[in-house]
């Protein structure tokens, strides 16, 4: 291997993507807009859910208790409905996302020490936003239970305050939040989605620049020349990778200042990590190129074998440990997920070598392997 003849076509490959201005935009601001739409579009709070009550009873009781869901930042209320039946087209339009029905007598129960039932009415149409909206629903009305218990032993027994909440709730659970302290899922998105860019914008660099001489024909010259396929392979992916670079250090910048994503981990690290990343989806964009030879089949198949798993399968969006057993086998053969375990453990969790130095590996190995296979499927003389 001479490396003249990879500089020669690197730079060749350089100057190509600074002329073309389509390329450019692809190599630079694409990458940079999927992470700004995707990041302040993707959310995983569940807050401000909209509700409306139907109060049969009326009475003050009936409107703390209302209070106690208005008063949260989870719940957004818009308002009292005369009738239950009214709540069901609010519910259908999605106008609300939860609707309450509080039965008439419902403070004379209280106050006869008697049980008495609210309805609640949730949209499951989201099924994770309604098991959130249940939890909620839940955690408010126990405490309110509490208080209730409380001040009917303060009553009964003679209890003080203290020693009535004391006996309703013996067991106190002293909750902590680590690694992401505000609970914020932009943190954990805006970092997250560093993965999904490398994992989509390497490839489909990599696969046009290849398919694109293809199409043009300019390719035949690379056939016909001293050049091996080592050199031509090396010299088409140094440019890619050097634009990857300066996309890590972009992305980088974004996830902290703009997402407001904490850094805790070592920098050198992250991004030498990063550059493995690059270099093992680069190899996908390789094996694309060898398998197409139209620039629009590059782009569905890329998209196809690089968006979906890590949108699916990386552990963004649902934990791989909550999927289910062939989807957690799936997971466990993409690139992405292992890479999303070392943003994570260097943002949020401070990790390093020492305890990351096994999905690095893992994707050291993608990275030979997929190399290994281009180069010795990429031919110097086209097949008839």
């Amino acid at each position: 291997m001479r490396l003249a003849r990879v500089r020669a076509i690197a730079w060749k490959e350089w100057r190509e993507i600074l002329r073309d201005r389509l390329f450019f935009t692809m190599a630079f601001v694409v990458p940079l807009l999927i992470m700004l739409v995707l990041g302040y579009g993707l959310s995983l709070d569940v807050e401000n859910i909209p509700f409306a009550v139907v109060d049969h009873d009326r009475s003050e009781a009936s409107r703390a208790y209302i209070q106690r869901f208005s008063g949260s930042r989870y719940f957004d209320f818009v308002g009292y409905v005369e009738r239950d039946a009214d709540l069901q087209p609010l519910l259908a339009d999605s106008r609300i996302r939860l609707g309450l029905v509080i039965p008439a007598r419902f403070e004379r129960r209280l106050r006869g020490d008697r049980p008495v039932e609210v309805q609640a009415l949730i949209d499951g149409m989201f099924p994770f936003r309604a098991q959130t909206t249940k939890g909620y629903l839940e955690a408010i009305d126990a405490e309110a239970n509490r208080e209730l218990l409380g001040d009917f032993l303060k009553r009964r027994k003679g209890l003080t305050v203290s020693r009535a909440a004391r006996v309703v709730a013996p067991v106190r659970l002293a909750q902590r939040y680590l690694y992401n302290q505000a609970i914020e899922s932009r943190w954990s998105i805006g970092s997250g989605l560093m993965m999904l860019v490398l994992m989509v914008s390497p490839p489909f660099l990599t696969a046009l620049g290849v398919v694109r001489e293809k199409e043009s024909g300019s390719i035949y010259n690379i056939f016909a020349s001293t050049v091996t396929r080592g050199e031509f392979i090396l010299g088409k992916l140094l440019p890619y990778v050097g634009v990857s670079c300066l996309n890590i250090l972009l992305l980088w910048l974004i996830a902290t200042q703009l997402f407001g994503a904490p850094f805790k981990g070592d920098p050198l690290f992250f991004f030498l990590a990063s550059l493995v990343y690059v270099v093992c989806t680069a190899g996908i964009g390789l094996l694309v190129s060898i398998l197409v030879t139209t620039q629009v089949a590059a782009v569905l198949l890329t998209m196809v074998v690089t968006f979906i798993p890590a949108m699916l399968y990386s552990g963004l969006l649902v934990p791989v440990e909550s999927m289910s057993a062939d989807a957690r086998m799936q997971a466990y053969l993409f690139p992405p997920r292992y890479f999303l375990e070392i943003v994570w453990g260097s943002f949020l969790k401070g990790l390093g070598w020492t305890d990351l130095w096994v999905p690095v590996a893992v994707l050291a190995g993608y990275a030979a392997l997929l190399w290994s296979i281009g180069l010795l499927a990429f031919h110097k003389r086209p097949r008839r």
